[in-house]
């Protein structure tokens, strides 16, 4: 069984049963297309952290989840746990 955590801050409302709902068939139809949906980030992670809006909130997940570094430690950390699974790697990557 998936575990949900929710985090009650300033600001913000708690997901209901309905939502709840969607949000976990949007993430079984994501993961049925190959998506990884077991860690992902929303406004309310920030908010916890910041007051700010859900705008600027989302500003900042999108920017540092996709910035150069996050995306570097990201791939790194992908090749690193492929090896640890001996898997191998694609001669024709691009």
């Amino acid at each position: 069984m998936e575990k949900c955590y929710i985090v009650t801050v300033k600001n913000s409302n708690k997901l209901d049963m309905t939502q709840y709902e969607e949000i976990k068939k949007a993430k079984e139809v994501l993961e049925k297309a190959g998506y990884q949906v077991r860690n992902l980030w929303c406004v309310q992670d920030v908010q916890s952290k910041y007051n700010c809006t859900d705008e600027e909130a989302l500003d900042v997940l999108e920017e540092a989840l996709t910035n150069e570094a996050s995306m570097n430690q990201i791939w790194l950390s992908l090749f690193y746990h492929a090896e640890e699974h001996k898997l191998i790697r694609n001669t024709d990557e691009t």
